[in-house]
């Protein structure tokens, strides 16, 4: 490798700051793409690599402005710009991205600490010297068997991108861009590549059902009762934020109906007999719990006896009698006469719970919710705990990719945002039982702001986030589960989870809002690497993160297997046939 070759010069260093360098060319002619040695070079012109000469580190620039002097802007012409000897010098403004030791220059240094002076000569950068940098981003000095895989080409010289996969994946990763920018090409190729080139398991929440073209793919269909996240695995918020519980007065009776059913399912020694209703041969009719002027006391002492099982974060009672329960706890808190029993039937809160138990009873009534939850089990008796379908696919060697096809759920209810909170916690609670240490999982979810940001408020609660995979993005990576979301809205996204990002695949970004987003949640991307988003073609992404020294314009590979995004289109309006009529009018003989 030979970083500094006088037949790939460009001009000199005449300014130098904190924030970029200026480069005097000599001539325009030196701005144009030229061959050398076979390879392919691109002068001085925006977007291409510089290397500038030091004394003991060279530096490894981009040129992002191109502009010529004051007094030579008014003497430019069509003829003055393409004659032989044109006398125009060019000032081209440099970011700098990183050092290299000049006696080892495939060595580079992520910090720039120090610079340039003024009249050191630049030279345009080799594929080979840009692609040797790629392939060492992110690898340590005590990495074994780095899965390496090719990703794309530079859109500024060509230079080949062999980009370690824990460089990608390792600190979690974004893609992100508008429709149309290739954005869902790109998550597919990062499943293949995957894949192709690791051991590992990747598990898909597709949100439309485009990817299912994908190779080496287990397809899991959810909606259809096939498979049931089972309800009872869900966590009070995720319930909460499914009933919508309204008021001050909604959200305790609900928590009191729930502590009095997982306590009815606890009472195996039928310690809470007083509490049921009796059979016409007086036995206990275990279920649901009567209050109404009974007595306080056994119920509080056989709630205290079991408090941590009552008060856990699961919904394990039986939600058949949910609604009916809750009208039970419509009651005084105490009897007029006697404070050791509780009163009598409170018909103001009855009234108040009527809307809760209106939205419970749909949600028990509703197919759809059924097949996703299995709120009445009796009528999908086939259908399979999702839970253990992940844990087969984990332990099945013949798949590589589960995909989770979201495109048959419901968008009532937040469904969709309570279910893939619930995979989340699943996924969470198993990584920190240290079952992906050995071998990481990588869970990418399309159409990230479908799922994530969501949070329930109302006057009793200020806030019930669904934040599992923001918890996953903050510490999960130390357990091997990695995240890469992809989404159009990067402002919808939580800025915890998007600052947890390590690496991201940027797309064709237009929002001024979208922009600041990835401004603010990425450390490595600057507002020089930031003013190429607008005009990336399709395809192109700009990558940058933490085991990237500097932001990588790339031109994305097209994976083998294409997601099927496509946009219907409008068709053509078709022209009725003319048909010739069978009498001729308006003629006159003369």
């Amino acid at each position: 490798m030979k970083p500094f070759d006088h037949n790939k010069f460009v001009g000199y260093v005449c300014e130098v700051t904190p924030q970029y360098v200026r480069l005097q060319i000599p001539s325009a002619k030196l701005l144009r793409t030229f061959y050398y040695n076979g390879d392919i070079f691109l002068g001085g012109s925006v977007g291409s690599f510089v290397v500038i000469e030091g004394q003991e580190y060279g530096f490894l620039g981009r040129v992002f402005e191109l502009n010529l002097p004051q007094g030579e802007r008014t003497e430019i012409t069509d003829k003055s710009i393409n004659e032989e000897e044109t006398q125009f010098h060019p000032i081209a403004k440099i970011e700098l991205l990183a050092l290299f030791d000049i006696y080892k220059p495939e060595t580079i240094t992520k910090t720039v600490s120090r610079y340039p002076s003024v009249g050191a000569k630049a030279f345009s950068c080799s594929d080979e010297q840009i692609g040797a940098y790629i392939s060492a981003f992110g690898v340590k000095n005590d990495d074994k068997d780095v899965p390496f895989a090719p990703f794309g080409k530079l859109t500024s010289n060509n230079a080949l991108c062999n980009i370690s996969l824990n460089s990608l994946f390792g600190r979690h990763c974004a893609v992100l861009g508008t429709t149309g920018g290739g954005k869902s090409w790109t998550v597919a190729k990062l499943i293949e590549l995957a894949s192709e080139y690791s051991e590992n398991k990747c598990i898909l929440i597709d949100a439309t059902g485009e990817y299912c073209n994908i190779n080496n793919i287990q397809n899991i269909e959810l909606g259809t009762g096939d498979y049931i996240f089972d309800y009872t695995n869900l966590s009070i918020d995720e319930l909460y934020y499914l009933l919508h519980p309204s008021s001050k007065t909604q959200v305790p009776k609900l928590m009191e109906a729930i502590r009095s059913l997982k306590m009815s399912k606890l009472d195996t020694n039928t310690e809470l007999a007083s509490y049921y209703k009796q059979d016409s041969q007086g036995s206990s009719i275990v279920g649901n719990i009567y209050k109404s002027k009974k007595a306080k006391r056994p119920f509080e002492v056989f709630y205290y006896n079991h408090i941590v099982d009552i008060e856990d974060k699961s919904c394990n009672f039986n939600f058949n009698l949910l609604a009916a329960q809750i009208t039970n706890e419509c009651i005084w808190d105490s009897d007029r006469i006697n404070s050791s029993l509780w009163g009598d039937r409170n018909e103001t809160d009855v009234s108040n719970c009527i809307s809760l138990i209106s939205r419970i009873n749909n949600v028990m009534s509703t197919s759809e919710y059924n097949k996703i939850f299995g709120f009445r089990k009796d009528t999908i008796p086939d259908a399979k705990d999702l839970r253990k379908g992940i844990h087969d696919f984990i332990q099945d060697k013949n798949h590589s990719i589960l995909r989770l096809d979201f495109s048959k759920v419901s968008f009532d209810y937040q469904v969709r945002e309570i279910l893939v909170n619930a995979i989340g916690n699943h996924l969470l609670n198993e990584a920190r039982e240290g079952l992906y240490k050995d071998s990481p999982i990588i869970v990418f979810i399309d159409e990230a702001h479908q799922f994530l940001n969501k949070s329930i408020a109302d006057e009793y609660f200020s806030a019930k986030p669904l934040d599992a995979f923001e918890q996953i993005s903050k510490e999960a990576r130390k357990y091997g589960l990695f995240l890469c979301i992809a989404t159009q809205m990067p402002r919808d996204i939580p800025l915890g989870t998007l600052s947890q990002m390590g690496t991201f695949v940027v797309h064709r970004l237009i929002n001024e809002q979208d922009k600041k987003a990835v401004e603010n949640a990425a450390s490595a991307a600057n507002r020089n690497s930031l003013s190429f988003l607008p005009i990336l073609g399709e395809g192109e992404a700009l990558l940058v993160g933490v085991d990237f020294p500097m932001p990588l314009t790339i031109k994305i590979d097209a994976p083998k297997r294409v997601p099927d995004s496509q946009t219907p289109k409008l068709k053509k309006k078709r022209q009725k046939p003319f048909l010739p009529s069978n009498r001729i009018s308006n003629w006159r003989i003369e």
